[in-house]
């Protein structure tokens, strides 16, 4: 298999790279794509250095897949042209998430939708990945009525810009500003462009691409998106209300045994996943479990992972591993 990487330069493409390896996984041939004021560097991909290329240049050449991690901007140019040179794209960014053709893929929730004649394979948002995981391992149990999420977010999501600000701010040096008010001992509720309805693209995204994945489209969510100072992970804040009563024993039991996911949830000696102690992980993690006081149906869980890896790269490694199988 021939693989491109877009972005390769960024936090996601470093990352897409760096699990490539770690995993092993059979590549042909690798085509390092970036700007153009990368090219003439080189990256290392298993002990060897290779020069990268700019997109342009990459359109031309004999290539199966693309990874895409780079601005939606971008995506919105060129996958077309890709797609119509029959190469199979795995996207990133949220320009074609919500469109009908496209596949929106968590491979634990859906990703059974691919096939030998999927072309545009849509990367979710990096909160809805572990919260579909979550929602879809619950939802045999009980059927959900509404989502209720709270998202708070790595400046890392925000790209080597974000972490850049937060970097500096904490060393008292100026640099150019990824957020419009200070990030660091700071949090902002507010995280990409505000909308007439009130809500940011960011909290439309979470809610629009959930139903999406699930299926579900009565579902009744709400979320508020937050950039906090953190640079380990994403966390969620989730309320669940259920149409009918639940066993708490249940919900706990049926996370604990469902791949991807671990509970960190013991009370007596406090223990719940944290941005810093998911760093570096693949996994869904999940703690403070337990039943609402004042809703008979309504569960509470606290949701962390790595928003570069599981978030991002490591999502959409699974699809290419997906993919590669269907092309062999």
């Amino acid at each position: 298999m021939n693989l491109a990487i877009i972005g390769v330069t960024g936090l996601v493409g470093r990352m897409v790279l760096n699990i490539l390896q770690k995993k092993n996984i059979n590549i042909t041939k690798l085509w390092p794509v970036a700007s153009s004021k990368s090219v003439g560097t080189t990256i290392t991909y298993r002990g060897k250095k290779q020069a990268i290329i700019t997109i342009e240049e990459v359109i031309e050449q004999n290539i199966d897949v693309i990874i895409f991690a780079a601005a939606a901007s971008l995506s919105l140019k060129w996958i077309p042209h890709f797609i119509q040179k029959k190469i199979i794209v795995i996207d990133n960014s949220s320009a074609w998430r919500m469109y009908e053709n496209c596949l929106l893929i968590v491979p634990e929730v859906n990703g059974h939708l691919i096939n030998k004649y999927s072309t545009l394979i849509s990367n979710p948002n990096c909160s809805v990945i572990p919260l579909v995981i979550v929602l879809h391992a619950i939802q045999g149990i009980n059927t959900i009525k509404s989502v209720i999420v709270s998202t708070y977010q790595s400046v890392t999501g925000s790209g080597q810009k974000g972490l850049d600000q937060l970097i500096a701010e904490r060393k008292g040096e100026k640099t150019k500003k990824a957020y419009p008010y200070p990030i660091d001992l700071n949090l902002i509720p507010h995280i990409d462009t505000f909308l007439d309805n009130g809500y940011t693209k960011e909290e439309m995204k979470v809610i629009n691409e959930t139903k999406k994945i699930l299926l579900h489209k009565t579902l009744e969510i709400t979320s508020t998106a937050v950039r906090v100072p953190t640079i380990g992970g994403h966390a969620l804040a989730v309320t669940i209300t259920f149409e009918h009563t639940f066993q708490l024993e249940n919900i706990k039991k049926t996370l604990k045994n469902t791949p991807g996911i671990i509970v960190h949830n013991k009370n007596t000696h406090p223990t719940y996943p944290m941005p810093w102690s998911v760093e570096g992980k693949d996994e869904v993690f999940v703690g403070r479990i337990r039943k609402a006081f004042d809703q008979e149906n309504a569960l509470h869980v606290w949701i962390v992972a790595d928003n570069l890896r599981k978030g991002a790269a490591t999502n959409a490694i699974q699809i290419l591993q997906i993919v590669k199988k269907l092309l062999n």
